[in-house]
């Protein structure tokens, strides 16, 4: 989990191993093609984690790398010039798991955040990740649709953690100061904080919950005082 512990009080937000799919289809670097075609069909999934021996995991099998195969056999002479595109050519003679396979796979921990989970299929430009324990052993899978699931919480219940766990539980304020309002997952906060940075803490706080998609800030601040 998560957790944000200032103010004394443990704030926790959506793990990966709360959202992630633990029950995996893996397959073996020997696996062949028309295989791992059946496997993905018979499935209804869009990956394959490649594994070891071990249970390591050591590449992923996509969709995508399976098109790259049967789009080769109609190219054009030529049109695998290029170094992306020579590399494409390298996976459409494959055969097996391996050869096909992108490795190393972007991987992430169970622990981590699936806001993190969110950020790192953003970065790298994937649509899932495997999830790998301390000794890169395979434990699941989470993919785009497993984390944007947060956002499914219902607006009552992001008031409540906002009124309940953070303005009284982690910031020992009392919720009647504030006016908390919650529609489709947009969070409007009204009234009047202590300081200015618990008004700004508040906000980055509320920001990060499970749910939240954004936070209108209305929070009347106490002016600066400035010596005469």
């Amino acid at each position: 989990m998560d957790t944000g512990l200032e103010y004394g009080v443990v704030i926790v937000s959506s793990a990966v191993k709360d959202v992630m799919t633990a029950d995996v289809v893996t397959v073996r670097g020997d696996t062949p093609f028309k295989d791992m075609a059946s496997m993905l069909g018979m499935s209804r999934i869009s990956a394959l984690p490649v594994v070891d021996g071990a249970g390591k995991v050591i590449g992923l099998v996509s969709e995508a790398d399976l098109l790259v195969k049967e789009a080769g056999q109609a190219v054009p002479p030529g049109w695998f010039a290029g170094l992306r595109r020579r590399h494409d050519h390298e996976k459409a003679v494959g055969i097996t798991a391996a050869q096909l396979m992108t490795s190393p796979p972007v991987v992430i921990h169970p622990d981590e955040s699936a806001q993190h989970a969110a950020w790192l299929m953003y970065d790298r430009g994937v649509k899932r990740l495997p999830v790998v324990d301390g000794a890169g052993h395979l434990v699941g899978i989470v993919s785009r649709s497993d984390v944007l699931g947060v956002f499914g919480r219902p607006d009552e219940e992001i008031r409540r953690e906002v009124t309940d766990e953070v303005i009284l539980g982690s910031f020992l304020m009392d919720p009647a100061l504030f006016e908390v309002t919650v529609a489709s997952g947009i969070v409007t906060l009204a009234g009047r904080p202590e300081t200015a940075a618990v008004g700004r803490s508040l906000i980055e706080r509320v920001r990060h919950l499970d749910g939240v998609v954004a936070v209108r800030d209305q929070l009347a601040y106490p002016e600066l005082a400035y010596p005469e």
